[in-house]
């Protein structure tokens, strides 16, 4: 029986390698990993011309902001960015929704507003707040991939969690074979630094980034990984932007804590400089660090102490951070991330530091397929999976302009920036959905997808 589509003359990247070969598709999966150059009959041949071939990206911390916010963004248009940068399974936050996915009637009312609209695969979190504690059953049996919590204030209708509601979070997640994905500021240290800030009169960008410093960071780091080994509950820690935050992580995994890391393209790409230049479109908590953090982060990197990285795609309408241009405290912190995430750790990564495609591919596809319960069906270029896949140029060099831009409200931090490396093509379930600057799937193509086993990472 003839296939339906070969992809052949690639440079096939896995987790563990990259050799010269080819796909095979049939339907929606994989049906064969072809090595060197072969005649294959098929439907449809494409010849990638010795570009390479990557697993999709799983994006694990996403904000689509829908039902209730949608004038900042939907799945709609959030699943085009995320077709564009390489990214074929998108996992939507339970916040800045209204209201937001901590109860089963919520988590219902959310996948019947994607449904129709999403052009990638897409999953849910579910939210902890201090008051749910007994809702997180009903929602991990409706497949949500993990539970968000804050330890610091979210700014918006979403409860942080003190420690009695942290330790209880982690004792259920044990039991639910689930995991808890905390924001780690520590709320009491960080307020009180903005008021002091604040009281001086400063409206300026540095004092946003005074008011948060790396050790209010590092200690609820610390805190929720000592309850994390206390409980044998599971901990996610989304969001590092600090390298001795990794480095704890990594300590704590050593004395049995089920713990696991996340960082962002941003932290990986843009300094504090960078911040007062550009001002509230890459504010952001944790904020932007100093030039020095950048690059031990990307130390952190190297040496594989980084378990998966998602965008924190946090995008909102324009005038929620231009509000902010003269007093930094009254703009929305968020960057609008997803369709740059590759272009910018291909660019910062692969090209500026060496680091190998095959701890991209790590980061960004297998680690995220395990972490979320999905690495029976997606995360890597393997006979019986999804035929998720990205094309990318390596050596394509270009300038970012708004014009390429598919969120709803075409405004980001890396606007302005090159980049070396391109997303030319990417294929959700066999299928092309993005091709050249142009969506070619129609919105309802991507479906949902639930946590499938328990935490195992």
């Amino acid at each position: 029986m003839s296939a339906d589509l070969y992809l052949k003359n690639a440079e096939v990247v896995t987790e563990k390698e990259i050799f010269h070969g080819g796909v095979v598709i049939v339907g929606e999966k994989i049906t064969e990993v072809v090595r060197g150059d072969h005649d294959i009959e098929a439907d449809t041949i494409i010849d990638l011309k010795g570009k390479y071939l990557l697993p999709g990206i799983i994006d694990g911390h996403v904000h689509l902001n829908e039902p209730g916010r949608e004038v900042w963004e939907g799945y709609k248009t959030g699943s085009m960015a995320a077709a564009a940068g390489g990214v074929t399974t998108v996992l939507d936050m339970p916040l800045n929704s209204t209201p937001p996915t901590i109860h089963r009637d919520e988590l219902t009312k959310k996948r019947a507003v994607a449904k129709g609209q999403a052009v990638v695969d897409y999953g849910q979190w579910g939210g902890f707040v201090d008051n749910n504690l007994d809702n997180l059953e009903a929602l991990n049996e409706d497949g949500v991939i993990g539970f968000k919590a804050f330890a610091s204030n979210s700014g918006v209708d979403f409860e942080r969690l003190d420690d009695d509601m942290i330790y209880a979070g982690l004792s259920k997640m044990a039991k639910l074979g689930n995991m808890i994905g905390l924001h780690a500021e520590n709320e009491f240290v960080t307020s009180y630094l903005a008021k002091e800030i604040q009281a001086t009169g400063r409206i300026d960008r540095a004092g946003w980034y005074e008011s948060r410093p790396p050790e209010t960071e590092l200690e609820a780091i610390n805190r929720s990984c000592f309850w994390a080994k206390t409980t044998g509950g599971n901990l996610h820690i989304v969001h590092v932007s600090i390298p001795e935050g990794h480095r704890a992580i990594a300590k704590a995994k050593k004395e049995g804590a089920h713990v696991t890391s996340e960082t962002c393209p941003h932290f990986l790409f843009f300094d504090q400089q960078d911040f007062e230049r550009i001002g509230p479109a890459a504010k952001c908590a944790p904020p932007l660090r100093s030039r020095e953090m950048v690059d031990e982060l990307w130390q952190c990197v190297a040496e594989g102490l980084v378990d998966v990285i998602g965008s924190d795609h946090s995008p909102c309408t324009w005038d929620l951070k231009e509000n902010g241009m003269d007093n930094i405290w009254k703009a929305w912190g968020g960057i609008s991330g997803l369709q740059s995430m590759l272009p910018a750790l291909l660019t910062e990564g692969a090209h500026k530091r060496g680091l190998p495609l095959t701890s991209l591919v790590r980061m960004l596809s297998a680690n995220p397929a395990r972490l979320y319960g999905l690495d029976d069906q997606k995360g890597a270029i393997r006979e019986g999976l999804d035929a998720d896949l990205v094309v990318v140029d390596l050596d394509r060099e270009w300038t970012l302009t708004e014009d390429q831009l598919f969120y709803k409200n075409k405004h980001s931090a890396y606007l302005g920036y090159s980049f070396k490396g391109e997303v030319v093509q990417t294929l959700v379930r066999g299928k092309t959905v993005y091709q050249d600057g142009k969506i070619v799937a129609d919105p309802g193509y991507g479906k949902l997808v639930r946590r499938s086993h328990s935490y195992n990472f």
